[in-house]
């Protein structure tokens, strides 16, 4: 049996020898072993690139196996560490060094005082003369007995000094508004002027006046410190037409004389009853 070369393609040469070459078959037959050639060079290519493949995959994997185990292993660790007490030392107190006052001793001064023999206690019996040269003490507010007679110091009675009282708030006589007060604020010629003026000012509402309304509007205002009149309000209603009209007059009102409060001009509330009657 003949060997089948896959390479060699002399034999096609045999078999068209004086045929016509220029037929598809020819060519297609003298091109076979370049394919065999291309084909077999695929193969091996492909082959070794899934090789490759299968190699990078396995040590990839094998990695990934790596940092688990490595991770786990850190995890673990930390885990332990939290686990682990921390024990505080407790915080060294610190004593303060308490300052001892130096004293001398003394001997309470007793001023003289006539007394029954039964009320003197015996620690407030006057000392004699004798006895306060027999001592090397001092005399002083009590019976102390010191620390240092060099240079301690005697104590002292502490006396305590009254505070003065504080100062009481006075009254904002400017901003306070009286309802009572000793002297009453005036209209300028008394009652009889208010009510002439009242009168020559007036200016009837037609409303009022074509439906014959009369009535009697109480309004009260404040008579300022300076005798301005302001802040005027109607406390008792006839009719909104008069009570407007009532409080337009009120406002055109001149200076007052003043209310007076211990001398003083103050601000107070007067009340003035403003009468409309058709003539």
């Amino acid at each position: 049996m003949a060997k089948i070369d896959l390479i060699e393609n002399s034999w096609v040469d045999l078999v068209f020898e004086g045929r016509n070459q220029a037929y598809g078959a020819y060519k297609l037959r003298k091109g076979t072993s370049k394919r065999n050639v291309m084909a077999i060079v695929i193969m091996v290519v492909a082959a070794a690139i899934i090789a490759a493949l299968i190699g990078i995959n396995a040590i990839i994997e094998a990695n990934k196996e790596k940092v688990a185990i490595t991770t786990d292993v850190e995890l673990s660790k930390l885990a332990q560490k939290k686990e682990a007490k921390v024990e505080k030392k407790a915080p060294v107190k610190v004593e303060e060094q308490k300052v001892v006052e130096k004293v001398k001793s003394s001997i309470k001064f007793t001023a003289p005082v006539i007394k029954k023999d039964s009320e003197v206690k015996p620690e407030e019996e006057m000392k004699t003369q004798e006895d306060l040269q027999k001592t090397n003490t001092t005399i002083g507010a009590f019976n102390v007995k010191g620390n240092d007679e060099v240079g301690g110091e005697v104590l002292k009675a502490k006396e305590e000094i009254a505070q003065p009282e504080p100062p009481k708030q006075t009254e904002d006589l400017d901003n306070k508004v009286f309802d009572v007060v000793e002297e009453q604020p005036s209209f300028p010629g008394g009652p009889s002027a208010l009510n002439s003026w009242l009168s020559q000012h007036i200016k009837y509402p037609v409303v009022a006046a074509e439906n014959g309304i009369e009535g009697r509007v109480i309004v009260q205002f404040v008579v300022s410190k300076d005798g301005s009149v302001r802040d005027a309000r109607v406390v008792r209603s006839a009719d909104p037409s008069l009570d407007k009209e009532a409080l337009r007059v009120v406002g055109q009102m001149p200076r007052w004389t003043p209310g007076r409060q211990n001398g003083s001009t103050v601000n107070c509330k007067f009340t003035c009853p403003v009468t409309f009657r058709l003539q």
